[in-house]
């Protein structure tokens, strides 16, 4: 309540007056929350982001970066980066999960892939922090500390360890090996906006510089929404096509391309399995759980596809069929 106070104080500064509407916009798996403040029929979005939990810095600075580069961003009106607040335009209520049926689909996706290629194409070195090995690494190993060892009670032996480790490897060579761009990290269905221009991008502070096709493993293999596999490879097709116009540096050999993405996909179900079992263990989040068989199923059928990674499909059965022997179901 204090602090909630304290917002508002300061939004009124900010305003120049101490008549506006606050309500809450929308929260996320952090500590952010996020208030619709309304005043004279203007809108603004303001973000409470407690300086002892999270830092609105990088907010600020990807904001100016993906600006530059011509995505649809939430202007930063002002900020007090000390109590950690900032004042942003308002990109409406509509995220592209709320509206998402199969008629608007194609439309709004390739427009998704028009904003990640602007995005991509604004890409240089030393600007945003490195997706490197280590940071690739350590989201992987939320699978194991999270979602095996915490969310399933389970103990890997020896060998299934090996297994992992063996799959890691093989996961982080191929993610590694890929061109190098800016990441938005979380780019999917709740983080995109139905906008004018379309779409608007949200939640992008964690940004970074990394493997091209992470952020397209983000839109087309959702945690929140499924397409069927022949939607996802048309879609992913237009990207490739739309980034070798511009010359972008992904392969000219789609299929190694789509290798690549699939790939990257695995990285990115098996560090938010950990993620999701991390909100719902140590954070009592249970929004998330309905989630996790989609993300189980975009692996399996991955890690089925490839010999390489048939070893983690084994291994997925493994733990599967411990737990339906002890009545768990996933």
């Amino acid at each position: 309540m204090e602090r909630l106070q304290a917002l508002r104080l300061w939004l009124g500064k900010q305003l120049g007056t101490e008549s506006f509407d606050l309500a809450p916009a929308s929260s996320d798996a952090s500590f952010r929350r996020y208030f619709r403040a309304t005043f004279n029929g203007r809108h603004y979005i303001v973000m409470d982001a407690p300086p002892a939990h999270e830092d609105c810095r990088p907010f600020v600075r990807v904001a100016g970066v993906f600006g530059e580069a011509g995505a649809h961003v939430p202007g930063v009106l002002a900020q007090d980066l000390e109590q950690g607040f900032l004042l942003l335009t308002d990109l409406g209520s509509s995220t592209y999960l709320s509206v998402l049926n199969e008629a608007n689909a194609h439309e709004l996706y390739l427009a998704a892939n028009a904003a990640l290629v602007k995005i991509q194409l604004a890409s240089k070195p030393g600007v945003l922090p490195e997706y490197d090995r280590a940071l690739l690494a350590r989201e992987l190993d939320l699978f194991p500390e999270w979602y095996v060892a915490r969310h399933l009670n389970a103990e890997l032996t020896r060998a299934q360890r090996e297994i992992l480790h063996g799959v890691f490897e093989r996961v982080l060579a191929s993610n590694l090996a890929q061109p190098r761009v800016f990441v938005h990290r979380d780019y999917h269905s709740r983080n995109l906006m139905v906008s004018d221009p379309n779409p608007g991008v949200l939640d992008f502070q964690d940004a970074v510089y990394g493997p091209i096709t992470y952020d397209l493993a983000s839109l087309y293999k959702d945690a929140y929404i499924r397409w069927d596999e022949e939607r996802v490879l048309d879609w992913t097709i237009r990207y490739w096509e739309a980034a070798r116009k511009v010359r972008l540096p992904v392969s000219p050999d789609f299929y190694e391309f789509y290798r690549d993405f699939e790939w990257m996909g695995v990285q990115r179900h098996i560090k938010v399995l950990g993620i999701f079992a991390r909100l719902y263990h140590r954070d009592g989040k249970d929004g998330y759980l309905k989630d996790m068989p989609l993300v189980m199923d975009y692996l399996r059928r991955a890690c089925e596809r490839y010999t390489e990674l048939a070893p983690m499909a084994r291994l997925l059965d493994e733990l599967e069929n411990r737990q339906a022997q002890v009545g768990y179901t996933f």
